[in-house]
């Protein structure tokens, strides 16, 4: 009879033997159509998003329990999902990635339940999970249990909305009721030409519509980052794209209980910004970048922006103040004046509730003409889509700092962050322009019958528009009426900020007891 420790290498070295077989995959030849394809295996993606060595898997050896269909005798473990955690630049993340090699990474029973138990566990444990997407949706083979499996994981996005960290990383298709789950998390990565989302393919838009569309043309990274908003960010490959991802954690906190890493910098906190005496002209119609401002703003000039080519007149981006990270909010002069519409409303009130759950300060950078005017903005909901920034900053409880650089006019003036809705500190430029409306509309309404009435209708209306500009629309207006905390030297614009959100960082308030509110849809 063979020996305790013989028996017990015997089981060792079966072991060993299977976890070969689990790293090595299917079938070499799998791999290498996921590379011909321009695509990376499961592990060869975790690898690239995780500190090397730190990966641990949780249920490697799990197969599926389906029969019919030919699926009794096709059991191959891991059952076409890779999960379990590691750490990105020490810190813990959990992950799951399909393997399209196995079932073309389609979701079944168990296959579902991995990916359930590794959202518990990151949510227990207060750490971001990222999602490797790259799977062919339901296996319809295991029929309506499947399905199931996806509620599951609709269920965990939702519970853990605002309390940890949600990243999916598209690199391959998702198609149907799957594409609900990205839609769901906090930040959505595509990668060009691997990578679609689609809740209806382009044969089913065929079969329906009449329209032939490719299904790059339908639901590629591109159309998803400048046109639908579905994605954040778009990349050529995907090495690059982990490498962001990566990036963009280390600026979020690991859960809603804590802050974000705080870096050291060598960017002196009272450096002058003499460049934004260039940078913003005085005329208030002129044209200048934004990005711009930002860069000479925030530490070392790096700023890492969000949906850079979705809604383009409002720029949203994350960006550190003497080594903390704060949340940028800016209308954008260089996009249609910089002017507030449907889809930039709800571009930044979606990254100002992302901030407040993440305990991350909020610093709005205004220059804005109005709300755009027009029968689509109207009929298409500007009034409840609108509102949704003015409902996310009323509603945002972290630090928050507005800094009116030129004009700020109208509605748009208060929903972007003013202190009538809460902004602990509003500043001013001294070239603010603060009114209802621009001086030559105001003195167009005010004045209107004296300029008809008069010999010489274009001077008087432009002695009128100088006398509304100097009577309500003088830099020190609303300073002097206590809508403006301070009208600052833009040379000092970081100072100023470094120092009021070290004077923040204590902030604490509370909402009224509610179950949730009801924001406008």
């Amino acid at each position: 009879m063979p020996a305790s420790r013989d028996i017990v290498q015997e089981r060792l070295d079966e072991l060993a033997a299977i976890k070969e077989s689990v790293l090595a995959g299917p079938d070499p030849a799998a791999t290498e159509r996921q590379h011909d394809k321009g695509k990376l295996a499961a592990r060869e993606r975790i690898e690239l998003l995780l500190d090397k060595g730190s990966f641990n898997e949780v249920e490697p050896l799990r197969r599926h329990r389906a029969t019919g269909f030919g699926l009794e005798a096709r059991k191959p473990y891991t059952d076409g999902v890779v999960t379990g955690w590691g750490t990105v630049d020490g810190r813990t993340v959990f992950v799951y990635a399909h393997d399209f090699r196995i079932f073309g990474g389609a979701l079944g029973e168990a296959h579902a339940q991995k990916i359930h138990k590794i959202m518990d566990m990151a949510e227990a444990a207060g750490a971001p999970v990222v999602s490797l997407n790259d799977g062919a949706g339901a296996r319809i083979q295991e029929g309506v249990t499947a399905l199931a499996g996806y509620g599951g994981i609709f269920q965990r996005n939702t519970r853990a909305s605002g309390v940890i960290p949600q990243i999916s990383v598209m690199l391959g298709p998702c198609a149907g009721g799957a594409a609900y789950s990205p839609a769901l998390t906090d930040f959505v990565f595509m990668v060009r030409d691997t990578s679609q989302m689609f809740i209806t393919g382009p044969d089913v838009v065929k079969a329906v519509t009449g329209e032939e569309i490719t299904q790059n043309g339908l639901g590629g990274a591109d159309v998803h980052a400048a046109t639908s908003g579905v994605a954040h960010f778009a990349y050529d490959e995907e090495e690059s794209c982990l490498e962001d991802v990566r990036f963009l954690l280390g600026l979020l906190p690991s859960n809603n209980r804590q802050t974000p890493p705080v870096v050291a910098t060598n960017d002196p906190a009272d450096r002058p910004t003499d460049a934004l005496l260039d940078l913003v002209p005085a005329d208030a119609n002129r044209s200048y970048d934004v990005r711009a401002v930002i860069e000479e703003i925030v530490d070392d000039g790096e700023y890492f922006e969000v949906h850079a080519v979705w809604a383009p007149n409002i720029v949203v981006a994350f960006a550190r103040l003497d080594g903390h990270v704060v949340g940028i909010v800016a209308n954008q002069p260089a996009a249609t004046a910089g002017v507030l519409d449907i889809e930039s409303s709800e571009k930044a009130a979606r990254f100002v509730q992302l901030c407040d759950a993440f305990n991350i300060p909020l610093v709005t950078l205004v220059d804005v003409p109005g709300f755009l005017p027009g029968v689509d903005q109207e009929h298409n909901g500007i009034i409840r889509r609108g509102a949704k920034l003015l409902y996310a900053y009323c509603n945002a409880t972290v630090p928050r700092i507005s800094l009116i650089m030129r004009k700020a006019y109208g509605g748009a003036y208060i929903v972007m962050d003013s202190r009538s809705i809460g902004a602990d500190l509003a500043l001013a430029w001294p070239t603010n322009e603060i009114a209802v409306m621009g001086a030559e509309g105001a003195a167009n309404v005010i004045f209107r019958r004296q300029i008809n009435a008069s010999d010489d209708p274009d001077a008087v209306r432009q002695q009128k528009i100088e006398e509304y500009r100097s009577e309500l629309m003088h830099p020190y207006y609303a300073a002097e009426r206590g809508l403006i905390d301070d009208v600052i030297d833009p040379r000092q614009t970081r100072a100023v900020l470094i120092r009021s959100l070290a004077m923040l960082r204590a902030k604490h308030a509370e909402l009224p007891s509610r179950k949730h509110g009801n924001p406008p849809q």
